[in-house]
Formats: structure tokens, sequence, C-alpha cells
């Protein structure tokens, strides 16, 4: 069967990637925006098991498939994030204190851990991103919300690993970083409503440096498909990113006004199937 990436051109792959598989990517962005307004989650824990299945049909190189789906991830998650920041700032759910302490740490991880992902193969980081995503389902399924370690952010220098921690794993998985940073700031009595709001600020610092590293780290490859900017893959990354902002300021209102029980015990065993879909492909 013919590559459409690699033996078309650059016009004609591009629209048998958005013409054929427009339904599952317009879906995924709806969810991931959907989720971040709600849970200050990027959303790319739920675009990269879809972005995976679709590049597979479309014939993507497998030695770069999950290293593509990543970095196409963070760049919606740019669209996403910004559009969850602006509608939770606006009902003061954002704790820019927090951010405005932690951003160069967050964005010094994030940047290392695109360039760290670079040096493993899909199958590894297929398997990194399937282990942290089981931890996510297990924190989503069960209430640690009221387990506390204090009663205020660490003020030390140890106050700088934890930020640069979340960087560096959220940009290895593709993720904005609200799924450590919600559960971290909580842990720490940050309100939860305030938390998933500056998580969405956190995770617009991750998605810009991460998806610079991966950008850069991805430039010269050679094999890559057309409308590539590193490992970028251009078309799918914009699908996700427009419908994902449609529905990311939805998110943040039903955010300010239910219980999230219910969603995240459904968003945690989403993930639990997703991640068996994405290991069994391997």
């Amino acid at each position: 069967m013919c590559n459409p990436f690699m033996l078309r051109s650059s016009k004609e792959g591009t629209l048998e990637l958005i013409l054929t598989h427009l339904l599952p990517l317009i879906g995924a962005g709806l969810v991931a925006g959907f989720l971040a307004g709600l849970l200050g989650i990027g959303g790319g824990i739920v675009t990269i098991p879809v972005l995976v299945l679709v590049y597979r049909k479309v014939g993507m190189p497998e030695a770069w498939l999950m290293h593509i789906a990543i970095a196409s991830s963070l760049t919606a998650i740019i669209a996403t994030n910004t559009s969850s920041v602006f509608a939770h700032h606006r009902k003061q759910g954002v704790d820019w204190s927090i951010v405005k302490g932690w951003w160069f740490v967050v964005a010094l991880g994030a940047v290392l851990g695109s360039f760290f992902a670079k040096g493993l193969k899909t199958a590894e980081l297929v398997y990194f991103f399937a282990t942290l995503a089981s931890l996510v389902a297990i924190k989503m399924m069960l209430p640690f919300d009221r387990w506390k370690l204090g009663s205020e952010l660490p003020s030390s220098k140890a106050r700088f690993v934890a930020p640069g921690l979340i960087g560096f794993f959220s940009a290895i998985m593709g993720i904005g970083g609200g799924s450590f940073s919600v559960p971290y700031m909580t842990l720490y009595s940050v309100p939860i409503h305030k938390a998933v709001g500056t998580a969405s600020l956190i995770g617009l610092v991750v998605s810009v440096s991460a998806g610079i590293g991966y950008l850069i780290g991805g430039w010269g490859i050679t094999g890559l498909p057309s409308g590539m900017a590193g490992f970028i893959h251009l078309p799918s990354a914009f699908t996700v990113a427009i419908a994902a902002v449609l529905m990311a300021p939805v998110g943040a209102k039903v955010a300010h006004m239910l219980p999230r029980t219910v969603l995240s015990i459904v968003f945690g065993i989403f993930l639990v199937v997703a991640t068996i879909k994405l290991v069994s492909g391997i």
C-alpha cells in the first residue's frame, strides 16, 4: 500500500489527513478542549492516542510516530490553554503569583524533557506515556483530593524541584502538565478551582517551551512527511487546536458550576482504555 505522505505531493498528503480523518481529529480536539477548561489539563492525554491511531493509518514513519504525536499535541495545547486561561481569568480562577515563581523552572524542565524524548524510541515513549497515564488514571478515579501535605506551597529552595519535574515529564508525555500540577497544588491547600485555572497557565508555559524543543529537535530529520515543522505536523495540530479552542471556555464554565467527581472517574476509565489501545498497537 502506498504511503500517502512519502509518495504524494505535499498538498495531497495534507488533504489526505484532513479530509479522511477529520472527524476523529475534531472529536479529540473537542474533548481535549472541554477537559482543558474543566480540569486544567492540556488535553494531550486525550489527543495523543487519537493522533497515534490516525498517523499509523496514513503511514507516518514508525520510528518517529510517537514523537510527532507528542509534538503536534503540544502545539495544539498552546491554543487550548490560551483559551482556557482567558476563561478562568475572567472568573478570577488564575493565581498569577504561583506561575510568576514557577514559569522559568517549568520552561527549563519542558525544554530538557523534549530533548530527552528525542533520544527515546517510539515504543519506549509509548510505555513511558502509558505508565504515567495509568498513574494519572488512578489519581482521577480515587478520592485523593482530601490528602494534604501542607497549608501552603513550599517556599524554600526545594520549591523549584516539583515545577521543574512537572515541565520535564509533561514534555515527554506531550501534555500541558495539569495532570501533575493540579494534584500538587491541591496537596498544598490551593483551592481546587484556583488550581485548575492556574494549571491552564502553567500548561501554556509547558506547551510553548516543549513545542520549541520538539521543533528544534526534529528539524532536518530526513524521511518525515509533508506539512512538518520539526516534529510538529501542522495540519493535524491546527485541526485539533481549532476544535479544542471552541470547547475550552465551555469546560471552564462547567468547572465553576458542578462537582467533578463523576467526570473524573469517567476520564480515568478513558485513560485506562486509551493506554491499553496504545500499548497493544506496538
